[in-house]
Formats: C-alpha cells, structure tokens, sequence
C-alpha cells in the first residue's frame, strides 16, 4: 500500500512537472529576442504569440505581453490587459503602436522610438488583439468573421486569459486590471462581469481581477448619442436646425436601427462639420481622412509623437514587415492579408451589441471593484458630455466634488470621485488620450493603480 501510495505520488508530481514545463516550454518559444528597428538598452522582457479559444472552429487570439523593466521590479507589478474597439480594431496598432506600448512607429515605418510614458513602467501590459479576425487573431472558420458580437467577444476573452495564465504562471494571483477605450467600452465590463463572477466564492483566485479602467467608452446608447449631439452643437460644429433634428429623429433608447430622418440628419452632420478628424476636433487631419462614421463605431484613423496625424500609415508598414512578423511569431497563413489596424470584416458585421453597460456598472460597482472612467475633452465621437450623461445616469453619491487635477502647476483636466467610480477628464485629449496628452494619460494610471486621488495643485 505504501508503495502504491508512493507510486501514485511520483507520477502526480511528474505530470505537476510536466505541466509546468510544458508552459514554461510555450513561455519560452513566445519571447520575443528582438524587434526590428527596436532602439537599443531596452531593458524589459516581451513574448507574443497565440492561445486558442475555440478548438473546434479554429480561433486563436494573438496576445503581445511587454513587461515592466527590471528594475522597476517588474515580479510585483501588476498586470494590466488592454483592449481597443472599434469593433474590430487593433489592440497592438493602436493601445500598444500609438498609446501607452513602450514603443512609437518612426515615419519610415521601419524603426522604434522609445514612448517615455508608456505603462510598462508602472504595470506588465497584456495587449490582445480581439476577437478573432482583428490584426493576427485568426479563425480557421470563415463564417466567426461574419458573426462576432459582444458575447463571443467576452466569452473567448475569458478563455484566452484561462489558457495564458497557464502559459505564464508567475502571473497567476497577481493583482489584475482591464482596460480599454472607445467600442471597448462594451468589451471591459462585459469582460469584467464574467471574471468576476466565475471568482465567485473561489478563495485566492488565479485571475485576481481588481477593477477596470476604460477611457471614451461607448457606454449607454441613449446616453452617449444625446451628449454627443450636444457635444457637436455646444462646440459649433452643427447647425441649430440639425442639432433640433438629431434630438428628435435618432432615438437610440430603443433601437440600434436609425430611421431615415436620423440617417438624413446625420448625414446633414457630417456635411456641415467638413474635413475635420471628430476624433481630435482642434487638430489636422492627415491629409483627408475619413470623417464622421455614421454609426459612430466605426474604424478609427490617429495620430503620434509630439503629434503626428498620421502614425495609423506607419503602423501599416510596420507590421506588414516579413521580418517583423516573424519577429512577432504571427500566423500570417491564417489571417486575411495584409495585416490591418481595422477589419474590414469583422466591425461590419457585428452580431450583436448590448444598449447599455450600465447594469454591469452596478453589478461591479456593488462589488466593490475599482472602476474609474477618463475621457479626452477634444473627441467629437464618443465626448466628454455622453460620458457625464451615462455617468449621471447611475446616480451616485458623490464624494468628491469637480476639482481641477493638475500637473505641474498646469490643469491637466478635472475629476470628480463618486461611491465606487471616478471620472477623469483630460484637457486637450482627444479620442485616444495617452496620445494626445501621454504625459498626463501617464499620471491618471499611476493615480488608479495607486488608488489616489487626481493631484490637486499644491501651494
């Protein structure tokens, strides 16, 4: 019996180390040695690669992980996932390319320039490109490209952060957030709900989820599109007469569908707003972007550097570079070609799409997770007003008052801190804030992961 005893031990703590290896095995085949053009003295750890989430249909998500150099130790950071919109954008063209990723896109689309405020130097940054069909991410399905929608989206996510956290289990119990912007807005709570509740009654779960973080967020349908029309009118980019029209003819409470009235006037918008970028209303363009999408979800053209509109073109050099897929372990066999910042595909079809985050809100501000919610004041598409409308919509007490936050000696925006959620503005930012105002998109994340306050300013 003892021997048998100490049999079945042997082999558990064999397959215990099996297991181990073999993720650690996937963990070192996924590190990235270097990227082409990458500067040099870079001083932290990257991996990328693919975790399936569908056997059966053949969907695999690509993840880039950049870690925090290590000598901010990097071991103790938190981890923070990171999700763009659109839907149907990418997460590593924009979050990672453009925003808070430690590297920017040159104008040759060849080389890196260093991002002195990217978040790796506070948190391990988890970039997913999501769902299948956006960027690598790739199905070997043809009809999941037609047919994502909200709940696939949130449902494979959650199995994609399963399967990773096997592959790299020094991450397990690990403090966690998730964060987004724009159409992300519906991913990081829909995403946030199910974490939290398959941790439900689990003591020392391996995703230890904390809160979210998300920034120009479609948030409440009703909401947004009366704040965004009020937006448009308050700052004289339409007519009287049309801005009369949108409130009457697009009621977005009660149907995604809009009418003809709403379609011709937000046609009438569009014309009388002219080339501008909506995204960054005091900015140029580059050259003549695409303007107003109709729908207001649609793919999303940005900018860089000291403010470059036109970063999205080197990014579509960058990575349609052979040597820096190959760099980046892509599957470009399963993805359609040439990589994209936007599916053309996939945003088009969306299957299904909630009217409203809210009730999630109130599940997980009752849970008492940490949710604090930043907008750029400058973005015409999802504005600072519809985010205040679907914020006040949750009637929370507040307790703290509007106050201007500052950096160095400067307002950076204002804030206001209600029972279980903040609201940060940003001034100047537009639709893609660590962008537009990275320096100050940096001292809000270091202010949530520290759970302080905006800084007033100091006498």
């Amino acid at each position: 019996m003892g021997r048998l005893v100490f049999s079945v031990l042997s082999l558990l703590s064999l397959l215990s180390f099996s297991c181990v290896c073999s993720s650690l095995g996937d963990q070192g085949r996924d590190k990235i040695t270097y990227l082409p053009g990458q500067p040099n003295n870079v001083d932290f750890n990257q991996y990328s690669g693919y975790v399936t989430v569908n056997q059966q249909a053949g969907r695999a998500l690509f993840y880039w992980l950049v870690e925090s150099p290590a000598g901010r130790r990097a071991e103790t950071r938190p981890l923070v996932l990171w999700l763009n919109g659109g839907p149907g954008c990418s997460s590593v063209a924009y979050g990672a390319a453009e925003e808070i990723g430690p590297f920017r896109v040159n104008p040759d689309g060849r080389t890196l320039h260093f991002n002195p405020y990217a978040w790796n130097k506070l948190a391990n940054l988890l970039f997913l490109e999501s769902p299948a069909g956006v960027g690598f991410s790739y199905s070997n399905t043809t009809s999941d490209l037609y047919t994502a929608g909200d709940q696939r989206t949130a449902e494979d996510a959650y199995a994609f952060l399963v399967n990773w956290f096997e592959r790299f289990p020094q991450y397990k119990h690990r403090e966690f957030y998730i964060a987004g912007e724009s159409y992300a807005g519906h991913y990081v709570p829909q995403l946030s709900q199910i974490v939290y509740e398959k941790n439900k009654g689990v003591k020392n779960p391996v995703i230890n989820f904390k809160g979210f973080l998300v920034g120009n967020a479609v948030t409440d349908d009703y909401h947004d599109y009366v704040g965004t029309f009020e937006y448009w009118w308050t700052h004289g980019l339409i007519s009287d007469s049309t801005y009369r029209a949108l409130r009457v003819a697009c009621d977005f409470g009660s149907s995604q569908h809009p009418s003809p009235k709403c379609i011709q006037a937000l046609n009438l918008a569009e014309a009388e707003q002219g080339n501008i970028d909506p995204y960054s209303i005091f900015t140029q363009p580059c050259n003549n972007t695409a303007s107003l999408r109709r729908n207001l979800r649609g793919h999303y053209p940005w900018m860089s550097r000291a403010y470059d509109p036109c970063t999205e073109r080197y990014s579509n050099v960058y990575f349609n570079l052979p040597e820096v897929q190959k760099a980046f372990h892509a599957n470009v066999t399963g993805i359609s070609y040439p990589w994209k910042t936007c599916s053309d595909i996939v945003g088009d079809y969306w299957a299904d799409s909630p009217l409203s985050m809210l009730p999630i809100y109130k599940e997980l501000i009752a849970a008492g997770l940490k949710i604090w919610v930043f907008s750029g004041d400058t973005d015409a598409v999802v504005p600072v007003t519809a985010t205040r409308y679907s914020i006040d919509a949750l009637k929370l007490p507040t307790i703290t008052n509007w106050y201007p936050w500052y950096d160095s000696g400067k307002v950076g925006g204002w804030s206001q801190v209600y029972k279980g959620l903040t609201l940060v503005t940003v001034t100047g930012a537009g639709h893609e804030v660590p962008l537009h105002r990275p320096r100050q998109a940096f001292i809000m994340f270091r202010s949530f992961l520290q759970n302080k306050p905006m800084p007033r300013q100091t006498m």
